[in-house]
C-alpha cells in the first residue's frame, strides 16, 4: 500500500507541470489520472499510458487489490498571482477617440491613392501581345482527334503565324512567355514527385521521385520525378520583317535557384529514355545548372494558369510592327483539355500589365476618405461626448500609457 501510494505522489508531482487540478483514482485493475480545468470545471479522463507515453519511470503499478476504490488523492496548481499573469504589465493602450478615426483614414487615402494611380500608369504603359495557338496550330483533319497528332511522332508540329501588329514602340527587354491554362501544377502527389537532394548533387538519390524513379537498365533517372519528366518542350522563333530576332535565355531563372537548388557538377542521365515520353529533353553535357528551361518549371505555380519565362529579346521593337513566330507545337495540353499561349510583354516597377493593383489601392483610398468624410459629418451634425478615460482601469492603478488625440 504504501508502494503505491509512493508512485500516486510521483504522478501527482507530473501533474503540476499540467497546472491543472488531477485525481489519480484505481479502477478495473488499470489506473487513471482524472484532469479538471479549474476555469471550466469539465474533467477529462485520460490513461496513464495517454498521459504520460514516454515516461515510464512515473507510470503508475496499481490494482484494485492495492488501493480501493475510496482511496483518491486530490493535487491543485494554482498560478502565481503576477503582474505578468494579472495582464498588468505597462502596456500602450490608445484610446479611439473621433480625432484618432478621422486621423487614420485620412492618412491611409492620401498615402493609398497616389500609389493606386502610379501603379495605374505604369501598368498602362506595359505594352502586351498575346497569341493563343493550341486550337489554331492543329491541321484540319486532326480537329476532331488532338490527342492521336500531338502524341503521333509521324505529324508535322511546325506551325507558322502572324502574332497581332505591335501597338506602341516596345523598348528592350521584352519578355516572351508561355502560359498554360488548366494544368494543375499544385497538386499534391505532382509537388512531391521531385527530390532536391538529388538536384543539390547526391545523384542516386530517387526518393519521392515515383514513378519516375529509375530507368529501364535500373539506372536513377536524373533529373527524376515527375516535374521534371513534363518539361515543357514548345520552341519559338521570331521574325520581323524577315528578320530573325534572337531570344536570349540567359538568366531567365533566380540566382539562389541556380547556385543553390541546381548543382553544376550533376549532369542528366537517363532523362526520357523510357516507354512514355513526357515533355522536353536535356542535353546530358549541360549542368542541372545551366538548364535554365528546367530550373524554371520545376518552380511550380500555384494557380492552374500560369505563365513562365521562356527568354528575353534584347532589342527594340517599333510600333506596327508584324511579328512572324514560327513554334513547334509539341507539348501535349489536349488530354486534359488545356490550352496554350505565347505572350510577348514589357515590364515597369510592378512588373508585367496588371491593373488589379492600382485598382486594389485606389478602392482602399477612396474608401477611407469616404469613411472619414462620414465620421467628420457625423462628429459635427450630431456630437457625442467622450466618456471620462480617468475611470478605466489601467488609468486607476497608472500601469499604462494613455494616448488620447
Amino acid at each position: 500500500m504504501e508502494a503505491a501510494v509512493h508512485e500516486v505522489t510521483k504522478l501527482l508531482r507530473l501533474a503540476e507541470l499540467l497546472q491543472c487540478t488531477a485525481t489519480i483514482n484505481a479502477y478495473n485493475n488499470s489506473c487513471y489520472l482524472l484532469v479538471g480545468s479549474t476555469v471550466s470545471l469539465f474533467p477529462f479522463r485520460f490513461s496513464i499510458q495517454q498521459c504520460f507515453p514516454a515516461m515510464s519511470l512515473y507510470e503508475l503499478k496499481c490494482s484494485t487489490e492495492n488501493i480501493s476504490m475510496e482511496h483518491r488523492t486530490y493535487f491543485t496548481i494554482k498560478f502565481p498571482d503576477s503582474r505578468f499573469s494579472q495582464q498588468e504589465l505597462p502596456a500602450c493602450k490608445p484610446i479611439l477617440s473621433p480625432g484618432w478615426v478621422v486621423s487614420i483614414f485620412i492618412t491611409i487615402g492620401i498615402v493609398f491613392i497616389p500609389i493606386g494611380f502610379a501603379a495605374l500608369f505604369a501598368s498602362e504603359r506595359v505594352v502586351e501581345l498575346q497569341f493563343k495557338y493550341d486550337q489554331d496550330c492543329v491541321p484540319p483533319k486532326y480537329k476532331n482527334d488532338m490527342v492521336a497528332y500531338i502524341q503521333s511522332n509521324k505529324t508535322d508540329k511546325t506551325c507558322m503565324r502572324k502574332m497581332p501588329a505591335v501597338s506602341s514602340k516596345m523598348k528592350a527587354p521584352i519578355y516572351v512567355y508561355y502560359q498554360i491554362d488548366h494544368y494543375f501544377q499544385n497538386h499534391r502527389r505532382y509537388v512531391k514527385s521531385r527530390n532536391d537532394k538529388q538536384l543539390r548533387g547526391d545523384e542516386n538519390n530517387t526518393a519521392d521521385c515515383a514513378p519516375e524513379r529509375y530507368a529501364k537498365n535500373g539506372q536513377p533517372i536524373v533529373p527524376c520525378g515527375l516535374i521534371a519528366w513534363s518539361l515543357f518542350n514548345d520552341t519559338y522563333k521570331f521574325s520581323v520583317q524577315n528578320k530573325s530576332i534572337a531570344v536570349s535565355k540567359k538568366d531567365i531563372t533566380w540566382k539562389s535557384d541556380r547556385e543553390k537548388k541546381f548543382s553544376s557538377k550533376v549532369y542528366p542521365k537517363n532523362f526520357q529514355e523510357g516507354g512514355l515520353i513526357g515533355g522536353a529533353k536535356l542535353n546530358s553535357s549541360i549542368p542541372l545548372s545551366e538548364q535554365e528551361d528546367l530550373i524554371v518549371w520545376m518552380r511550380t505555380a500555384a494557380l492552374p494558369s500560369f505563365r513562365k519565362l521562356y527568354g528575353r529579346i534584347e532589342e527594340d521593337l517599333e510600333a506596327h510592327d508584324q511579328i512572324t513566330i514560327e513554334l513547334q507545337n509539341n507539348y501535349n495540353t489536349y488530354s486534359f483539355k488545356g490550352s496554350k499561349s505565347i505572350i510577348i510583354s514589357t515590364a515597369s516597377w510592378i512588373g508585367g500589365k496588371n491593373d488589379l493593383m492600382g485598382i486594389a489601392y485606389l478602392t482602399i483610398g477612396g474608401m477611407s476618405l469616404f469613411l472619414a468624410i462620414c465620421f467628420i459629418l457625423m462628429y459635427v451634425l450630431k456630437p457625442r461626448p467622450l466618456g471620462d478615460t480617468s475611470y478605466l482601469s489601467w488609468n486607476r492603478n497608472a500601469s499604462g500609457v494613455n494616448l488620447r488625440f
